[in-house]
């Protein structure tokens, strides 16, 4: 058993409700014995018996940011922590509204007693739903608070619509995908929520799903068509011939999977039914296929559905081609990222999907700080795996905040649990593959100016 004290770093930009939140885990009946750092004198109005009935349990550091200039501050007071007689049942620390998480994380890799000790549980970041959008677009730390984060809470809910609400989860998203996301109103949260959650240290690899990587697919639309048996009309782009609504008016990315505006890379596969699961069962399937090699199609040219990835060559992003049906049922089409309009003609009638998804969704703004999921089945090389987290941090270091991840190393039953904080990291072996159970490797990695094809393609070169 674990007997590393949990450390929790709540963090936040200036006015997003850090201090409320404090006051509630600090008053809530949970019967733990709790201390906690504070970064400015005064900034929490709390009574020290509300912690633990001791004059010693809120220490306030008042020359500075723990971020800079008190970090041998921070180790000290946690040393003095490690010498009390009773057991601490956590520790929370509160950085100022400017702070950067990332040394505060780091000090808990600096040493073997600071890794053994303690236990960085999670940094919780409080975010005030109604201004994060302009400090996410003017501030540099606004960035790196959501970019670090294990918790983040959307607070002050009660000041923006739901439809606000949800597109700043999309942005928050794009910066940091691993996170959970809770919508606050005066930081009232169940306690779970923040403390105790296992969100840093991955001891638990059911905290990373695969699902949830912001995983990279090589198609960004799909749609599902309910077609007849016959030969019908795929129509790329503006279409003259017809008068109708547009079914799907195409991406709207400011990229091509190729680059050339008149290639599109096109595969049509039957699917069972509209149920999730058959759903996701052609989805993988199609990343396969987009993997494999292109049939090239002039306009006139038979799309068949199956196994083949149609690249469809255009005139001037427009194009018109036979598709062949030999059995009723609904059709999945998976577009590469295109400008032009598709479209599934049927005796001369315009065919809408019944369902569609887009699979990257279109940002209005260009924010450096991204995240990159990578999920692999396999066993890894551990040498070539060494060598390239050694060389991908000695490179790359300063702009990866965060890195995380559960591994299968070739010889040995045990995940190998990953994480780090810039240049630091650490890495262990930590409870088994379940029997039967695949052996994928997951990791994440959230910093700034990542680049997603050169990373999936290093992680690859390291399976055995």
């Amino acid at each position: 058993m674990n007997s590393a004290i949990p450390v929790t770093v709540l963090t936040g930009f200036l006015g997003a409700g850090k201090t409320t939140l404090l006051n509630r885990i600090l008053t809530e009946q949970h019967g733990k014995k709790i201390a906690v750092i504070e970064n400015e004198f005064g900034e929490v109005g709390v009574d020290n018996q509300l912690v633990i009935q001791s004059d010693e349990e809120i220490f306030e550091m008042n020359n500075g940011c723990i971020c800079c200039t008190v970090r041998g501050d921070l180790i000290r007071i946690l040393g003095r922590l490690l010498k009390r007689k009773d057991k601490l049942d956590a520790i929370l620390i509160e950085t100022t509204g400017m702070a950067n998480p990332a040394p505060v994380a780091q000090t808990f890799f600096t040493d073997d007693e600071m890794k053994t000790r303690f236990r960085l549980d999670a940094i919780v970041t409080v975010v005030d739903s109604k201004h994060v959008l302009q400090h996410l677009d003017d501030e540099d730390e606004a960035q790196k608070q959501v970019a670090f984060a294990d918790v983040i809470l959307l607070n002050k809910t009660d000041l923006v619509s739901p439809a606000e609400l949800d597109a700043l989860e999309n942005r928050i998203h794009g910066l940091n995908a691993l996170a959970k996301i809770y919508r606050t109103h005066n930081c009232d949260t169940p306690l779970d929520h923040v403390l105790n959650v296992g969100g840093f240290n991955l001891s638990r690899a059911t905290e990373i799903d695969p699902q949830f990587l912001d995983q990279e697919y090589p198609f960004e639309w799909a749609g599902a068509y309910p077609l007849k048996t016959g030969t019908h009309e795929l129509v790329i782009g503006h279409d003259d011939d017809h008068d109708h609504d547009h079914a799907h008016e195409g991406c709207n990315h400011d990229h091509h999977h190729h680059g050339n505006e008149n290639e599109l890379d096109v595969v049509v596969m039957p699917v069972k039914s509209l149920d999730e699961a058959d759903i996701a069962t052609s989805r993988d399937a199609a990343v396969t296929v987009f993997g494999d090699w292109e049939t090239m199609l002039k306009e006139g040219d038979t799309v068949l559905p199956g196994a083949t990835l149609n690249r469809l060559l255009l005139n001037a992003g427009n194009g018109k081609f036979p598709l062949k049906i030999e059995h009723d049922g609904h059709y999945l089409v998976f577009e590469a990222c295109g400008e032009h309009p598709l479209h599934i003609y049927e005796g001369g009638e315009i065919v809408k999907p019944v369902w569609q998804q887009d699979f990257h969704a279109a940002h209005t703004h260009n924010d450096s700080v991204t995240s990159v999921g990578i999920s692999t089945p396999g066993d890894l090389d551990g040498k070539r795996l060494n060598d390239w987290i050694s060389e991908l941090l000695r490179v790359k270091g300063g702009d990866i905040y965060r890195m995380k991840g559960v591994l299968a190393v070739k010889g040995t039953n045990k995940r190998l649990v990953f994480q780090g904080v810039h240049m630091l990291f650490d890495a262990k072996f930590e409870g088994e593959w379940p029997a039967g159970a695949p052996r994928q490797n997951t990791l994440v990695f959230i910093g700034r100016n990542l680049d997603r094809t050169a990373l999936n393609e290093a992680f690859k070169a390291c399976l055995a």
